[in-house]
């Protein structure tokens, strides 16, 4: 018999077992998975609460319609019916103390149509005339890396990045966009530039026309009752003894035979092959005495508040789904969702409203240690100087990410791609898979544990 164990209970490692235990299951594989999980949960950020008929994330609350993984996992595990798409109300920019509706004609901010790009109040005319100047650009000499934000400030100045592809973009990293690596984040962007100079003119001639007097499209699902639902629904589809939770890896040994893993409870187990489906910082620390690998990764840590209140307290309620925040502004949000209207029909009860707000950016990071009422007290703060919100929250829901939010830096593919040789060479059948590697969002990593079960069959099949 032939051992497999992943460490780590996030949506990365759930997704490798469960696609490995059915890949056993139908080919008859004489073969056995332990996923090790060190908290008392399964899904990681992926945390759903009820309250007083509120559904409230705690993290992520949807995954993108157009990256396909998710939406199948969740199909295989009997969620297809549960399957909901969001609102698709107006959404806002926060610059100084006016909410400005979302420029038509963009793409993740990036201008398409101009005309109708251009009609809205967010930008100058000096930053609309800095715009028009991206049509002319040539491509720029090629490079292995560079820096996200400087490559857009490039292309379009400050002003656009700072009030609109900015803010669109810290929503998905949380991160300082000077900071972060082109390749790693949006690679279509530098070969966009190499084909054509200008991205307005790439995205032009690449993306299908748009129709204005069409209705505007979902771009992302949850599940009904929540996208713990979907950690639930997969756990529920593996076998009980393959699951253990409060059990954390102390120490990894390489040995003739294969991997001893001692955890905490003192257990010891074997293994052919190791998943490490957990935060890179942690990976390195085990594996540590077998490779030579750079320092820490880089994480930001941020929080949000989720807030309930009666629909009548909200007194100039807008119509929309919320708004992202100018980072030039003196907020400390840095984006508001309303939940109410960006999925009605599944997380409020009726006549009630919630709120969820973001807190922590590149120099603002120690806010998320602030006390729940100090958080609740800030977020109020600044929505009452764009909306009129009467009295307290019924209540509130404070969730703190320390160190959640991997940042790619210049240079992360090929760190990833040295890490990936080194195991290779010096841990073979020892793999990684999670939001440190090839992408943050939920398919991503549901991407990651589809390649890691490939990788994972491959390498026990092969195995003498």
């Amino acid at each position: 018999m032939k051992r497999v164990v992943i460490v780590g209970g996030g949506i990365a490692g759930l997704t490798t077992a469960f696609y490995l235990n059915k890949a056993i299951s139908e080919n008859q594989l004489d073969v056995e998975v332990k996923l090790l999980e060190a908290s008392d949960r399964f899904g990681g950020k992926i945390n759903t609460i009820k309250k007083s008929g509120f559904t409230i994330e705690r993290g992520p609350d949807s995954f993108l319609i157009r990256k396909p993984s998710a939406e199948r996992l969740a199909r295989h595990v009997g969620l297809g019916e549960k399957l909901v798409k969001n609102g698709t109300g107006k959404s806002y920019v926060l610059k100084g103390d006016k909410l400005y509706p979302m420029p038509q004609g963009s793409f993740m901010g990036i201008p398409i149509d101009l005309e109708a790009f251009f009609a809205s109040d967010l930008l100058s005319d000096e930053g609309k005339a800095r715009v028009k100047q991206e049509l002319t650009m040539e491509k720029s000499e090629p490079m292995a890396d560079q820096s996200l934000g400087k490559f857009f400030k490039r292309h379009f100045g400050e002003e656009l990045v700072e009030n609109l592809i900015e803010p669109l973009l810290s929503g998905i990293y949380a991160g300082d966009l000077d900071e972060l690596s082109l390749m790693a984040t949006f690679p279509n962007f530098y070969q966009l530039e190499q084909k054509y100079g200008s991205l307005i003119k790439g995205l032009q001639d690449t993306l299908p026309p748009s129709n204005p007097n069409a209705k505007k499209e979902s771009k992302f699902f949850s599940i009904e009752g929540g996208l713990e639902a979907l950690v639930n629904a997969i756990t529920s589809a593996i076998q009980p003894e393959i699951l253990k939770k409060n059990v954390a890896v102390e120490h990894i040994e390489y040995t003739q035979d294969g991997y001893r893993l001692n955890v905490t409870n003192g257990e010891v187990y074997e293994a052919d092959a190791v998943l490490f489906a957990t935060p890179y910082n942690v990976t390195k620390t085990l594996l540590a005495p077998y490779l030579s690998l750079p320092g820490e990764m880089k994480a930001t840590s941020v929080a949000n508040v989720a807030m309930a209140f009666d629909l009548d307290q909200i007194k100039d309620e807008l119509d929309g789904t919320g708004f992202v925040v100018s980072r030039n502004s003196d907020y400390r949000i840095t984006a508001c969702t309303w939940t109410h209207k960006k999925w009605p029909e599944t997380t409020v009860p009726e006549n009630k409203a919630l709120l969820r707000c973001y807190v922590g950016r590149p120099g603002d990071e120690e806010i998320i240690h602030y006390s729940d009422e100090e958080l609740e007290e800030f977020v109020l703060n600044d929505l009452n100087k764009v909306m009129k919100i009467e009295g307290k929250p019924l209540f509130s829901v404070v969730s703190r990410w320390e160190d959640g939010m991997p940042q790619y830096s210049i240079g992360h593919q090929e760190f990833v791609g040295e890490l990936e040789e080194q195991l290779a060479t010096k841990l073979p059948g020892v793999f990684v898979a999670g939001s440190s590697y090839r992408g943050i969002g939920i398919p991503d990593c549901i991407d990651q544990g589809e390649v890691a079960t490939d990788k994972l069959l491959d390498y026990i099949q092969n195995k003498v």
